[in-house]
């Protein structure tokens, strides 16, 4: 049985990626924000297996050599990222670390962690060849399976600057995710003295009901539908400056194109079934796997 991580706070899959660096950088921002400790994590794994899936353990026996030089390799990885998070969190309060080396299934591992995370922050993509820990699929498979909320960082972020005064974006559809992901938007928002830039995508589906409605009035109903939806948060964060953005249909498309000028972008993990749903799952992945910036995908404990 694998040990659990107690009061984890921030959790990080550190593997030496460009982007596993831009987590530990934005995690170590996140953390020093909220006051949260910050759980760095690196999950030492068997040269893969042709076919094995994702989630399950290598199925062959690990050589006791090969574990040994993996994790002292992996403390060493641990030991950098350690510096990279002290230097980003240096001149912004105490920021308390720490740093486990697990050996198994690395999205096994980290969906595992991630039930006493407030959030797991990982890299879009992982290092190369049979170093590799944390995979595109394996991002994925958080994306799809953490228990809490998850973001992905992109490998750009460790090169482009991020944008001044910068809003939050979040995507609002009206189910029960994307009233999550509106929590979550408002709440980072804040945290980062930031505006919201609420983006609403309707349709001619969505507003069937109506039909004898003009194609002006059905987007003055979807805008009324979106600032009822949003009310209530406001009068909860009244330190918040909300911007309503209502847009016709491709909503994974609007949210990339205003995601050029956002600071971060909050996103459900699924939405309504249908054509009606704003933030189903391809909308997501297209959203996590295009945007050049942060971007949280809201999962329920």
């Amino acid at each position: 049985m694998r040990r659990s991580l107690p009061h984890s706070g921030i959790l990080v899959g550190v593997d030496g990626s460009p982007s596993s660096v831009a987590a530990v950088r934005w995690a170590a921002h996140e953390a020093t924000m909220r006051n949260s400790p910050l759980t760095l994590v690196h999950v030492v794994t068997a040269p893969p297996v042709l076919g094995a899936p994702v989630l399950v353990s290598p199925a062959a026996p690990i050589p006791a050599e090969f574990v040994e030089q993996r994790e002292e390799d992996a403390r060493q990885m641990l030991n950098d990222a350690i510096k990279v998070a002290e230097d980003s969190a240096a001149g912004h309060g105490s920021l308390k670390i720490n740093a486990e080396v697990f050996v198994s299934a690395p999205a096994a591992t980290l969906v595992e962690q991630s039930t006493d995370a407030e959030m797991v922050v990982v890299g879009s993509r992982g290092q190369s060849t049979w170093r590799r820990a944390l995979l595109g699929s394996v991002s994925s498979a958080l994306v799809h399976h953490a228990r809490c909320p998850v973001a992905v960082m992109p490998s750009e972020l460790a090169s482009l600057p991020q944008p001044m005064g910068s809003s939050v974006l979040v995507g609002v559809d009206g189910s029960p995710v994307s009233e999550l992901a509106t929590a979550i938007a408002f709440d980072e928002a804040s945290w980062r003295n930031a505006d919201l830039v609420a983006l609403h995508a309707w349709t001619d589906a969505e507003m069937g009901r109506v039909l004898t409605m003009e194609s002006g009035e059905l987007e003055s109903a979807a805008n009324r539908i979106l600032a009822e939806r949003l009310a209530g948060w406001q009068e909860r964060y009244p330190d918040v400056t909300v911007h309503r953005l209502v847009v016709w249909d491709h909503p994974a498309r609007h949210l990339l194109d205003r995601a050029r000028w956002a600071q971060l972008v909050v996103v459900g993990s699924h939405g309504r079934g249908g054509f009606t749903g704003m933030l189903l799952g391809s909308v997501s992945m297209a959203v996590v796997h295009a945007a050049r910036v942060p971007v949280i995908v809201a999962r329920r404990r």
